[in-house]
């Protein structure tokens, strides 16, 4: 029987910390999905609902909790060509599409992969996303008039932000240091919006981010996307829900890793992909744009204690009050406030070390980290990872064809080759060129005790120098071939002839 308190927050965290921390995200979040469903050009409703649909199925069912989902700008920026050119209703399916992929990679467990990202892809990913993060704030600085004009805020507005931000930054740093039971972040909400309101300074406030939208306040109704269910319509999403799979779960896994190592923790990365595919799904047929996880919002989760579940329910339940009960309320918080806790969360996730890790660590992880970080910011996620993993994966091959090491020695009678290390593509060029295929001996052996062949190269490198010793009439024995290798060899071509790679 399931022990409601244990599913809900472990004992290292207390509802008291769930419950403050879920409210203080569920604020954090307001602000991210307006500014986010504007990019993708649908109505704020649109990304509101998403947040709300994916932070609670994923804090209810999800592999990690504590990390918080919800409509993303990796996302958002991927989706604003589709929604332009053929509509909501074609988005609504793409997502749809989208949760499925995400389900059946959950199921097959197609996600071990991202077990094999290198320490620097993570740390280029980790610096990306706090510069996105950053400059995703600096653009409450800037105002879009309605024929979509955009411009700076007057030097006043702008001073007046500053020193809210400042304020809150403030509250948020130092407060901990004498009262550790309310979470810093919504103290400074609160506070700045008290100040804001009373002093009677004018400055920019959440509702002045909806750029003269109109929020539909109601919740969405069940809608199956009105698409042609045809061939077309699929090679439309189909493309746009590839990218939005792969940007999604390497987000969310990702973010899911970091969180492990800031807990000493486990998430579960199989149950993660599903309930972020079932989140979708949930979306596609709320008329939502879909999301992941949103490292910002989790890193506030995390550093204000909580590492439960509960802390992730509270925040999209109050997200909901906020848009259908609280929306008179909401509107009025000053944006400096919340920009003032997403430059925190910027100040503590971004790896400082990285700087005085760039000069020692090798020249090739330093590449990877400043790669990834760039690529991150420029494009998005899935590019950088992939870039950051060919690069690792290059220097990984070279370095490794370098490690191959033959010893030849001479008798009168034959020529024995020693072959020491791993035989595969990135080293058969350098094998084959390090044997001498006229050798004045009547017979050669090859000694392959300390040789692994892990692959095709490996095994038709071992072939043509056979056939060459054959060409020229002199005879090749292969001594102490592994049971894998011979394995290997049958595998390849079962007519070869097994006395040859018997021992000698």
């Amino acid at each position: 029987m399931i022990n409601i308190k244990t599913f809900l927050f472990p004992e290292s965290s207390s509802s008291q910390k769930e419950i403050l921390s879920g409210m203080t995200v569920a604020l954090a979040l307001i602000p991210e999905a307006i500014a986010f469903s504007i990019v993708a050009h649908v109505n704020p409703a649109v990304g509101l609902f998403a947040t709300f649909f994916m932070c609670l199925i994923t804090s209810l069912i999800g592999g990690r909790p504590g990390m918080i989902s919800g409509a993303t700008g990796s996302m958002a920026i991927v989706i604003v060509a589709l929604v332009s050119q053929y509509g909501v209703d074609y988005l609504f399916a793409t997502i749809l599409l989208t949760g499925i992929f995400q389900i059946l990679i959950g199921v097959f467990k197609l996600n071990k992969v991202i077990n094999i990202l290198p320490r620097s892809v993570m740390i280029g990913f980790i610096n990306g996303l706090a510069i996105v993060i950053f400059l995703a704030q600096i653009e409450q600085f800037k105002h879009t008039s309605i024929t979509g004009s955009v411009s700076w805020l007057p030097q006043h507005d702008i001073l007046v932000m500053s020193i809210f931000i400042i304020i809150t930054m403030f509250i948020c740093f130092t407060l901990p240091k004498f009262l550790k039971s309310i979470p810093a972040a919504l103290a400074g909400i609160i506070i700045v919006t008290i100040i804001c309101h009373y002093s009677g300074v004018h400055t920019r406030l959440v509702q002045d981010m909806m750029n003269h939208a109109q929020m539909d306040l109601t919740f969405p109704k069940f809608h199956i996307p009105e698409i042609p269910f045809n061939t077309h319509s699929l090679a439309i999403i189909l493309p746009y829900s590839l990218i939005l799979t792969i940007i999604g779960l390497s987000e969310s896994l990702m973010s899911l890793l970091i969180i492990d190592d800031i807990t000493k923790s486990k998430g579960k990365q199989s149950k993660e992909c599903i309930s972020q595919g079932l989140s979708n799904i949930v979306c596609g047929f709320f008329k939502s744009m879909g999301g992941c996880a949103m490292l910002g919002q989790s890193m506030i989760n995390i550093n204000n204690g909580a590492r439960g579940r509960l802390s992730g329910i509270i925040a999209s339940v109050t997200l909901l009050f906020c848009i259908l009960v609280f929306w008179p309320v909401m509107k009025i918080i000053p944006l400096a406030a919340l920009i003032g806790v997403m430059f925190v969360v910027v100040i503590e996730t971004f790896a400082w070390e990285t700087f005085r890790l760039l000069k020692r660590i090798p020249i090739h992880d330093a590449i990877i980290i400043l790669a990834v970080t760039m690529i991150t910011v420029a494009t998005d996620l899935a590019i950088a990872v992939i870039v950051g993993i060919i690069i690792a994966s290059l220097e990984f091959v070279w370095r490794l064809s370098k490690n191959l090491k033959i010893n030849v020695q001479n008798t009168k009678e034959h020529q024995k080759y020693s072959i020491q290390g791993i035989v595969f593509f990135g080293s058969s060029s350098k094998l084959k060129s390090a044997f001498n295929f006229n050798p004045s001996q009547n017979y050669v052996v090859i000694d392959m005790s300390t040789a692994i062949l892990v692959d095709y190269s490996a095994v038709h490198s071992i072939q043509y120098i056979i056939e060459q010793y054959k060409m020229n009439k002199i005879e090749v024995k292969l001594s102490n071939l592994s049971s894998r290798c011979k394995e290997l060899f049958l595998k390849v071509d079962s007519n070869i002839n097994l006395d040859v790679l018997s021992k000698v």
